[in-house]
């Protein structure tokens, strides 16, 4: 696996996130993943995928707006964006930020790559 191939699935799981497309999205997170928000708040992976799947969290827009720089080693890397977002919370209206995104993917047993931290900071 190389850096380009890791490009890609954060491109394919920004993209599934979008569409609540959770048969894509739900592989490529870990059984403990954890993503800190802007706002500071943990979500377990059952929390946020769940949010996602029964609407709560809505993202209208989740896109790398920089290149994606990526530190690999032989079963880590750690993933480096900026993203432009918009998104709804629990019914709230659209909110649209810029934050800067570090993504830490873990080699499975069976050879796929799953995101095991996200963290979201925000740009203002």
């Amino acid at each position: 696996m190389d850096a380009g191939a890791l490009r890609k699935i954060e491109r394919d799981r920004l993209r599934a996130l979008v569409a609540a497309d959770l048969a894509v999205a739900a592989p490529l997170h870990a059984d403990d993943f954890r993503i800190a928000t802007p706002s500071g708040v943990v979500w377990s992976k059952d929390e946020y995928l769940g949010g996602i799947g029964e609407g709560r969290i809505d993202y209208r827009r989740f896109e790398a707006v920089s290149d994606i720089e990526v530190m690999l080693d032989a079963a880590l890397a750690v993933l480096r964006y900026r993203s432009a977002i918009e998104i709804s919370v629990d019914g709230n209206p659209p909110a649209r930020l810029s934050a800067w995104h570090l993504d830490v993917y873990r080699l499975g047993h069976d050879g796929s790559w799953q995101v095991r931290w996200s963290q979201a900071t925000s740009i203002d």
